[in-house]
């Protein structure tokens, strides 16, 4: 049997871009840091993203079947840390509206979607999205490896 320390560690050498998923849920913003995030498919744009039923995220996602994603850009790794609770949130962050979705202002990228299915994996439930919308902006993004944020040097 596998011990899930060593399971975790291992996962952990799989550098990840970091993503915060949003929602809009009772008139309230909502939103999680998910590094479990995967495109699925190009004819329908489909995107994936894994949450662990523990999440507040977990639930309000099977009510809302709708959620931005925003990939984040080498200076937000405090807001990746604010939405994965790691930090009080002290700074300011902006959102903004695609097609009636909250994403980040100022994401590297930003993703509108529409829930299509969702299939229970073990702790965690995998939905799948379309993508409605897509905002490019510029910048690199932050990455997370082995336990830390981590950006990418140019050669």
């Amino acid at each position: 049997m596998i011990d899930d320390r060593v399971f975790r560690d291992a996962m952990g050498k799989f550098a990840t871009g970091i993503t915060v998923v949003t929602t809009e849920h009772n008139e309230n913003i909502m939103g999680m840091t998910v590094n479990a995030f995967m495109s699925v498919s190009l004819n329908p744009k489909l995107i994936a993203i894994s949450i662990d039923e523990k999440a507040t995220m977990y639930n309000i996602l099977q009510e809302t079947k709708s959620f931005g994603v925003s990939m984040l850009r080498d200076d937000q790794q405090d807001v990746s840390m604010v939405f994965a609770k790691q930090k009080d949130s002290n700074c300011n962050i902006k959102f903004t509206y695609q097609n009636n979705i909250p994403v980040l202002e100022d994401g590297l990228v930003t993703l509108s979607c529409r829930v299509q299915q969702q299939t229970k994996a073990g702790d965690h439930m995998i939905f799948f999205a379309e993508v409605t919308e897509i905002q490019l902006n510029d910048g690199q993004p932050v990455l997370y490896y082995g336990g830390e944020y981590r950006t990418i040097q140019p050669k």
